[in-house]
């Protein structure tokens, strides 16, 4: 079935809903959010701009953070939409509710070209449950769904599938347009060597993309913190690193069809240890999972790996990077992002915006 995209909608002074990926690091600097990396952002403004310019109302709507379904003052997207203002030099109406009569008066009053910020999705525990009702009272917001959030687009979220049932039509915004071509060319025609990173926190997340992505690769290379279960499974020592302890057969699973395929499966060859993952911990020491150190120490966590790129490019070279979703190292660490962000800016720009 052919998709509709934002230009075969007419928009103009309509209501449009537009699902964006917000979900960027942040750190607290002099009492205040500073947002560490910009790029979700930025790769929303041709959709939002679009919408501006063909007098649309553009009610934006992203997920922040993990509140579990409960109002977080640290997860509010107040902030960001401050930082919007700051980049389409427009004032972002900012509703403090996701849904109820406090965004539906905003809606009323809105005019032709203006931007509009709902609070946290997962501030409401019907958005990752999928909630119908939920999925609805979004939908009663809008006469028109725009889906820009390719960073979410694999969760079955109401924001994200279940709303689509309530709306008249649904389209993809343009960065879902792009990235959506990138994966078609890069798995219908892959350049080769064919190197695929993936980060994130679960294997379970990625099971279908890495079995699917083992019929065409040359190589894998595993960062963040799914790398752990992984390490695990091979017997490594990861310390108290987050663990998906029930996949840990899927992993050796996993590492198995690699091998049999002829597939290199790589993991990080080092690590960046603290004492816990939160803002300001103390990362002491760094450690070579394989060699001299053996392993992460007991009680303390794994929270990035600075070797991994250039282990690979060592491995492969000449390899094309074709990047998955996921974070490599932990934005709650500003060295450690910053050290991802290096990273990725030594790959092609067409990689980086995948990544």
């Amino acid at each position: 079935m052919t998709k509709l995209s934002l230009r075969d909608l007419d928009v103009r002074r309509k209501r449009v809903l537009v699902r964006v990926d917000f979900n960027v690091p942040t750190e607290l600097r002099g009492g205040k959010v500073r947002i560490t990396d910009d790029t979700r952002i930025r790769e929303s403004l041709p959709t939002i701009n679009y919408l501006r310019d063909h007098g649309a109302k553009t009610i934006l709507m992203s997920h922040f953070g993990r509140p579990k379904g409960k109002p977080v003052e640290k997860y509010s997207l107040r902030p960001i939409g401050d930082y919007l203002h700051s980049l389409i030099h427009q004032p972002v109406i900012f509703s403090h509710d996701t849904i109820g009569e406090v965004p539906e008066k905003i809606v009323e009053h809105m005019h032709d070209g203006d931007v509009a910020l709902l609070e946290n999705l997962r501030f409401q525990p019907g958005e990752e449950a999928n909630d119908p009702n939920f999925a609805k009272a979004l939908a009663s917001l809008g006469d028109l769904y725009v889906n820009d959030a390719f960073g979410a687009a694999h969760r079955a979220h109401a924001s994200t599938v279940g709303i689509t049932k309530f709306v008249d039509k649904s389209a993809t915004g343009f960065l879902m347009e792009k990235e959506l071509k990138h994966l078609r060319d890069g798995l219908e025609n892959p350049a080769k060597p064919f190197v695929v990173i993936l980060g994130g926190s679960k294997v379970s997340d990625k099971i279908g993309v890495l079995k699917a992505l083992m019929e065409k690769a040359d190589v894998i290379l595993i960062g963040g913190a799914m790398a752990n279960t992984f390490l695990k499974a091979e017997g490594i020592p990861v310390g108290a690193s987050k663990v998906e302890s029930d996949k840990l057969d899927l992993a050796r699973e996993l590492l198995e069809m690699a091998k049999k395929r002829g597939v290199k499966f790589l993991l990080p060859i080092d690590a960046v240890e603290a004492e816990e993952i939160r803002a300001g911990a103390t990362c002491e020491t760094q450690v070579d999972s394989r060699h001299s150190m053996g392993s992460v120490m007991d009680g303390r966590q794994s929270i990035s790996a600075r070797r991994r790129l250039h282990f690979t490019r060592r491995k492969s070279p000449g390899a094309k990077p074709f990047c998955g979703t996921g974070r490599s190292a932990c934005s709650r660490f500003p060295s450690s992002a910053r050290e991802q962000l290096q990273s990725q800016k030594r790959l092609p720009n067409w990689a980086r915006r995948q990544s």
